[in-house]
């Protein structure tokens, strides 16, 4: 019994460090995933053949954060989308532990604001524990690089939740706009500030 235990131990122990170690960084490659979209479709990063990069963000309809910077999203896939780097919204939440971000929930928010990108849900939690992604919102800017993505950016989209006229750090809109001049952002990494993504029970 004592073996049996031990062996599950070690099991579970090398479970945990892949798992940690499927958390991006910047400089790590990016696998494609495929996630329903609010139009019942499902969606790829692949089927965006045209796309230079992504900018992936963890959201959901519930967190007072993610609700602050929904239309600085919305401004983002405006601004970039066209210049080959369109949102890919995604929310991970339980809807167990938040119904307000259940799918059907997730459709009519999508409707009501008019969003002009994929909002997917992530039922499963399995791309926001692929990319470490902890927080709503929390952004990943990957760009192609010899038909891989590479991770350029991870964090925050600017520097002020609560004004974004205040914002004087527009970490997500610069990253992008070096990688269009050929350059690496002067800042990878942020802190991603808003709600804990609400992780289903075991």
């Amino acid at each position: 019994m004592k073996t049996t235990t031990l062996i599950a131990s070690l099991i579970l122990g090398l479970f945990l460090v892949t798992a940690v170690q499927a958390q991006y960084k910047v400089g790590d490659v990016v696998s494609d995933f495929s996630l329903k979209n609010v139009d019942n479709k499902n969606v790829s990063l692949a089927q965006y053949s045209a796309a230079k990069g992504f900018i992936v963000v963890f959201t959901c309809n519930t967190c007072p954060f993610a609700m602050k910077y929904e239309s600085r999203v919305e401004e983002l896939n405006k601004q970039f989308s066209s210049k080959g780097y369109p949102v890919i919204a995604i929310s991970s939440n339980d809807a167990q532990a938040k119904p307000g971000d259940s799918f059907e929930e997730m459709k009519k928010k999508a409707k009501a604001e008019g969003f002009t990108f994929p909002y997917l849900y992530d039922e499963s939690q399995t791309v926001a524990k692929q990319f470490g992604a902890t927080n709503t919102p929390h952004v990943y800017v990957v760009s192609k690089e010899s038909g891989k993505l590479v991770v350029k950016y991870i964090g925050a989209i600017d520097n002020n939740a609560d004004d974004a006229s205040k914002a004087d750090k527009k970490y997500v809109a610069d990253a992008i706009n070096s990688l269009l001049e050929g350059k690496a952002p002067a800042v990878t990494a942020t802190k991603a500030i808003g709600c804990g993504i609400k992780w289903k029970k075991a």
